[in-house]
């Protein structure tokens, strides 16, 4: 088998950046470790950043997204029993977020691929990665008994934090650069009417939470839990009393409870892979870099990669320039840093840190008052929070 470019993980950064690349004539194959319905299960972040938005209009791709997603102007942080809202419009000089599920976003541009007839093989096993420093890049995977060998002109690894893509490059080119955070979250996704219109984090003594929403009657709550928690440790019930005593006492009487769909617990971390690119390999995604959730910022640095890799790729096959390809992973990367800094401080702010002194506590005491006194701090956080030009 033969292609221009193969793309290792058919989650939404691959699947956005075949599809924006079929667009432009530019020829793909996308090899995915799961099947289409272990992917489309899988329950992620919902809030989509002004240039994520715009690259899903741009792939053609962005219909349902502009008809059932929520868009919001600011959300809400509840501290100190009382709740001030960040104005993300006014702040941020007229931008907003569009709350949509990744798990809608992804069969948005599964069915894209369908139509065009994009090839997306799943299931494929021991995918291996071959030449990456040569003008010739292979990628071979198992069907079966068979090994089916693909050759290419690039290799795009967006296969994930645990995929094969970064473990191709060696160890003495790699540098990785990694922050465990002590306390994971708690998610649970119910069928609920969201107890608020736009999104509530809440700092509170007894941990973080987070209301969030997918749809006027699908509602997603976290806690912050100690690493040590499992689900089974969490009843229904034993939630949402927990959620109630963390929010404000106006926010916790209007909060509609109910059986929960899915729950998990995810731990936090911060993980950064530098280079982004090994000879013909560019990594994207999660398989380069991982935040904590809190600033909503995982699923959209990873579109500011595509969007890097599109041009490039782009001015490579039609018009013969390789700037934006060989200048990928430092600007790729500049941005990275600039969503790590964001999620941290946001990580910082808003949750409680067993190991935390008195001294500390202050600072964040500090910091809150700061933000919701300076015009210019409010400014800061809007900006980050709709995202960074590309």
């Amino acid at each position: 088998m033969k292609t221009q470019v193969c793309i290792i993980g058919g989650g939404p950064s691959g699947l956005m950046l075949s599809q924006l690349l079929h667009l432009k004539g530019i020829d793909t194959v996308v090899l995915e470790r799961q099947s289409r319905e272990y992917v489309l299960g899988r329950i992620r972040a919902g809030v989509l950043e002004h240039g994520f938005a715009e690259l899903m209009r741009e792939a053609q791709c962005g219909e349902r997204m502009d008809r059932e997603g929520e868009i919001h102007d600011g959300f809400y942080i509840a501290h100190d029993g009382k709740l001030d809202r960040v104005d993300l419009k006014k702040y941020s000089g007229g931008s907003s977020v569009v709350v949509y599920g990744q798990t809608e976003l992804t069969r948005d541009l599964y069915e894209a691929r369908d139509r065009m007839g994009g090839k997306v093989i799943h299931n494929v096993e021991d995918v291996t990665l071959h030449d990456l420093k040569s003008d010739a890049p292979w990628v071979t995977y198992r069907d079966g008994d068979e090994i089916v060998r693909i050759d290419c002109d690039f290799v795009i690894g967006a296969d994930g934090f645990h995929g094969v893509s970064r473990k191709s490059i060696p160890k003495d080119v790699l540098t990785e650069h990694e922050k465990v955070y002590p306390f994971g979250w708690l998610g649970v996704l119910s069928r609920t009417k969201p107890v608020n219109h736009e999104l509530i984090y809440a700092r509170h003594e007894r941990g973080f939470a987070l209301c969030s929403l997918r749809s006027q009657v699908l509602s997603r709550y976290y806690l912050q839990v100690p690493l040590t928690d499992r689900v089974e440790d969490w009843s229904d019930d034993a939630f949402w009393a927990e959620l109630k005593k963390r929010l404000p006492e106006e926010v916790a009487a209007k909060l509609e409870t109910g059986p929960s769909i899915e729950k998990s617990i995810a731990p936090l971390r911060s993980f950064v892979a530098e280079p982004m690119r090994y000879g013909n390999l560019f990594l994207a995604g999660d398989a380069a870099h991982i935040v904590p959730p809190t600033g909503a910022r995982g699923l959209n640095s990873a579109a500011s990669d595509i969007y890097y890799l599109y041009h490039g790729m782009m001015d490579h096959y039609l018009k013969g320039d390789d700037a934006g390809l060989d200048g990928y992973s430092a600007k790729a990367l500049a941005r990275v840093w600039k969503a790590q800094r964001f999620s941290w401080w946001m990580t910082t702010l808003l949750h409680t840190f067993p190991d935390s002194i008195t001294y500390d506590q202050r600072l964040q005491d500090t910091d809150m008052d700061y933000l919701f006194s300076s015009e210019r701090a409010l400014g800061s956080l809007a900006e980050n929070y709709v995202g960074l030009p590309f």
